[in-house]
């Protein structure tokens, strides 16, 4: 990967965001280390190429102020809002990608990434403030994480892994951020959101197993060798 117009505009349009919300909203955490994460996601970016992959680092620049907002008793309706924000872009970036006509392996490697980086900042946080348990938050780091060392297993045994979208993993993923969403809003309007929480720990581990024995399905397919020229 190389320097890229597209990668460079994107980081530099969600770092001036980023500053902007430091700055308008006074989070409860050290302003320079939220500035710092921006920059060195927006540095990375600049790396990025494709408009459908900036859509989806928008959820990698959102893990900062989730985790905060996590954190931060009484502070579930800003949660909610950064979670639904973070689903529009998870809609968004494979329709960006079809418009533009360049969907690739790159943003099927990505997205696993930057969920994890905005699903787990969300559950470590909720499960620290005991609103969630903590074993449900590691279940929902593991359904990233897992997938994606798995990966790095498969390449170092040069073995080029699948990356593409399943229907299980979207089905997990959207059912995490409607789920821990729900929690959220609950909690703001003073709401009991026990049924949500036990919702959220029935269907939460089903559907990462779902999406564990999915993908060890798929990685048993040989992938075709692209065709010369």
């Amino acid at each position: 990967m190389r320097l890229n117009r597209t990668g460079i505009t994107g980081g530099a349009i969600y770092l001036v965001l980023g500053i902007l919300w430091v700055w308008l909203a006074q989070p409860p955490a050290p302003a320079w280390a939220l500035v710092v994460w921006f920059a060195v996601v927006a540095v990375a970016e600049c790396f990025i190429p494709g408009e459908a992959n900036q859509v989806s680092l928008a959820r990698a620049h959102l893990a900062a102020p989730a985790l905060v907002y996590a954190l931060a008793p009484g502070r579930f309706g800003p949660l909610a809002v950064v979670l639904a924000v973070a689903g529009l872009t998870d809609l968004v970036d494979g329709t960006v990608a079809r418009r533009f006509g360049r969907p690739s392996t790159l943003g099927g490697g990505l997205d696993p990434i930057v969920d994890c980086a905005l699903l787990g900042a969300v559950a470590l946080g909720l499960a620290f403030g005991e609103i969630i348990p903590l074993w449900l938050a590691v279940v929902i780091v593991a359904r990233y994480l897992l997938p994606a060392i798995g990966g790095l297993v498969l390449i170092s045994l040069h073995r080029r892994p699948e990356l593409r979208h399943t229907v299980s993993g979207q089905i997990s993923t959207s059912l995490i951020i409607v789920l821990v969403g729900g929690i959220c809003l609950f909690r703001f309007m003073n709401q009991d959101a026990t049924n949500v929480v036990v919702g959220a720990e029935v269907a939460i581990p089903i559907a990462t197993l779902a999406t564990f024995i999915h993908l060890g399905w798929a990685a048993r397919r040989p992938v075709p060798a692209p065709e010369p020229g």
